[in-house]
């Protein structure tokens, strides 16, 4: 029997050759999918789970969709909300990780569609699931580091003394000057070696681990006024101000702080040509990011809510934080007990931290995508964005990501309503991608699928439909009027964000791609 383990004259193993004949299968394997190897394979299991882990990072989803959590249901709809999504993003996880194990491509979600769709329809399908991923990528880049540029200001108004204390309050021009800095710096963290980010990710994924266990027992500890248990697991919140009395409208709206929190863990499926055993630990990357994220996130929300006493308060524009609910938690519990806010402004200073690892891993994410889509021809100017540098780094695709994310943010400075729609792009343009592969794979591929090492057996199809039916359903949730009277102010345009990118991906196909677009194109010699 071959074990795979070579000894040496003196009888010591060998183990450097076990990984090099495992990255001799990866790049065998990449060569049956169609590409030969350009990025540097370097990352290991953990380090590819530290950059999706990163990314999905529950202190910056929850933190900056807490506010909407409290207006929107409150503690129940945060503490029941939670496992509810959690399970539901965790069954479209494991549908997604069964594809990812067959086919382990930088492209991943649109490769995926191809492959799934046939000859016949899977230019089409490719094109459609590209576009949705792409740009939901680069809209999740932009709302979390501007989401840190808006916390950035708000550190900077409670450091200062406060709303009422004259503290100082940043312009829109100051935060989007704050949202560039921030970009420049993760483009050119992402300009460097591949082991210098995975370095930085594993970093960050033990920052967001610590951190959250820090901050859910740190927080109710040093309040001096904490929550009953009743009001934490029974308080339903119907005081929103936006004109909704429905519990059951309350309670869904409320679901959108937590599925806009677990959204980014296709990072793993980009990140297979640089991962070792990319067939096996894409898919690892993909359920245990998600699943840490369920439990880490859980415990966060708990302790916090514990800290609150009173919503209107919390949400008010006239409090210290400018209505920042989080940070008027945190800044309280510490006034309340030393007589100062230092501690909670550190302590937010912990969270924007976590929120820049986000950003830098989502920015790491987009450019693999862009290298990958480009490489097949499927973007503009597709020939500069997949050249890789010495450090087999895709270096203009990173550039390319951080500067229109940096545009994408640049609609706030007209109106705040305008960016929403283009952020609100981040969540169900993002499913949307993630739906349309398991859509295939449940039907045009339905007999046809090989699975890779990671599959689901005969419960393929099964999870598959109900990622499929789940996708569509928050899809139609989250397209819901947010505030009633309905005016151009109250209205709620991710309807008219993902229908515009659903216009625009339709019209370029029937006047252009379609002529030339093939999908995925090999880019082995011949």
């Amino acid at each position: 029997m071959d074990t795979g383990l070579r000894v040496s004259a003196d009888s010591v193993p060998y183990l450097p050759l076990r990984e090099h004949e495992a990255n001799a299968s990866d790049d065998a394997r990449l060569k049956e999918l169609g590409y030969k190897q350009e990025l540097s394979r370097s990352l290991t299991a953990i380090a590819n789970f530290s950059v999706t882990f990163s990314i999905v990072s529950v202190i910056t989803g929850l933190t900056t969709m807490y506010g909407t959590g409290l207006t929107f249901g409150g503690p129940v709809t945060m503490i029941y909300g939670w496992p509810i999504v959690s399970m539901l993003t965790m069954i479209v996880g494991l549908a997604m990780s069964e594809i990812c194990s067959a086919y382990p491509t930088s492209g991943g979600l649109y490769y995926w569609s191809a492959k799934l769709s046939g000859n016949e329809w899977g230019p089409l399908a490719a094109w459609f699931t590209g576009w949705f991923n792409i740009v939901g990528q680069w809209a999740v880049t932009t709302s979390v580091d501007f989401s840190l540029a808006q916390l950035i200001s708000v550190i900077i108004l409670l450091s200062t003394g406060g709303k009422n204390g004259g503290g100082y309050e940043a312009s829109k021009y100051v935060v989007i000057a704050f949202h560039g800095a921030i970009l420049l710096i993760h483009a050119i963290i992402n300009s460097l070696p591949i082991s210098v980010l995975s370095f930085f990710g594993q970093l960050a994924a033990a920052w967001n681990l610590i951190g959250v266990v820090l901050l859910m027992i740190l927080i109710p500890s040093v309040s001096t006024e904490r929550a009953s248990a009743k009001f934490v697991f029974t308080h339903f919140n119907t005081d929103n101000g936006e004109g909704i009395n429905s519990k059951v409208y309350i309670f869904v709206l409320g679901l959108l702080m937590s599925q806009y929190t677990l959204t980014g863990y296709d990072a793993s499926a980009h990140m297979t040509e640089e991962t070792k055993s990319a067939d096996k630990n894409g898919p690892k990357g993909i359920i245990s990011s998600i699943g840490i994220s369920i439990i880490f996130g859980w415990g966060y929300l708990l302790g916090i809510t514990f800290a609150v006493t009173n919503i209107p308060f919390l949400l008010s524009e006239n409090n210290d934080a400018g209505g920042y609910a989080i940070a008027e938690i945190f800044y309280l519990a510490f006034k309340n007990r030393y007589g100062n806010g230092v501690g909670g402004i550190i302590c937010l200073g912990v969270v924007a931290i976590a929120i820049f690892f986000c950003g830098m891993s989502s920015v790491t994410s987009n450019s693999r995508m862009a290298y990958a889509f480009s490489r097949d021809g499927a973007m503009p100017l597709s020939s500069l964005w997949h050249k890789v540098n010495k450090q087999e780094v895709p270096i203009n695709a990173v550039w390319l990501s951080a500067f229109i994310s940096f545009c994408m943010a640049l609609t706030s400075l007209g109106s705040l309503v305008a960016f929403q729609a283009m952020v609100s792009i981040a969540t169900i343009g993002l499913y949307i991608a993630y739906a349309l592969p398991i859509f295939f794979r449940v039907t045009l591929a339905r007999k046809s699928f090989r699975p890779g090492p990671f599959n689901l057996g005969r419960f393929g199809i099964l999870v598959g439909w109900i990622a499929v039916i789940w996708v569509a359903t928050i899809s139609v949730l989250f397209s819901l009027p947010v505030a009633y009277p309905i005016t151009s102010e109250t209205l709620n345009y991710t309807p008219v964000a993902v229908c515009g990118l659903l216009v625009l991906t339709i019209s370029s196909w029937i006047i252009s791609a379609r002529h030339w677009f093939t999908g995925p194109i090999t880019n082995i010699d011949t």
